[in-house]
């Protein structure tokens, strides 16, 4: 059991929308990403998503509304729920993800952003 510095944990990767995880919590992990850009239309039948803001500013597209997620804020989008993060204006945007293990990264859509496997950092 050691303290995890989430400063030097997203500064030992460069890739956006690849997230890395820093720790398992009984059935959930921990995740780190940066994210640039818009991501792609996606839910997660049967998990809900918890996103928390590091740094910048997050977009969290619903198709009713957009959210917008400050640094230090959280969103949590539940189970079933089509959403779709962006950032704007070039903006790096850095989020710590909590979710369950079987949380599939782009849900049922195949898409060239969808990652199969989390780098332990």
């Amino acid at each position: 059991m050691t303290s995890i510095n989430l400063k030097e944990k997203h500064a030992e990767f460069t890739k956006q929308w690849h997230p890395h995880q820093i720790a398992i919590v009984d059935d959930m992990q921990v995740l780190l990403a940066k994210l640039q850009g818009e991501f792609v239309w996606h839910a997660h039948e049967n998990e809900d998503e918890l996103f928390q803001v590091i740094k910048g500013t997050l977009y969290m597209q619903f198709r009713d509304r957009t959210e917008v997620v400050n640094e230090g804020e959280i969103i949590v989008v539940p189970k079933g729920v089509e959403h779709n993060p962006k950032t704007k204006n070039g903006e790096e945007v850095q989020v710590l993800l909590f979710e369950k293990l079987s949380t599939a990264h782009t849900g049922n859509v195949q898409h060239e952003k969808t990652q199969t496997h989390y780098p332990k950092i």
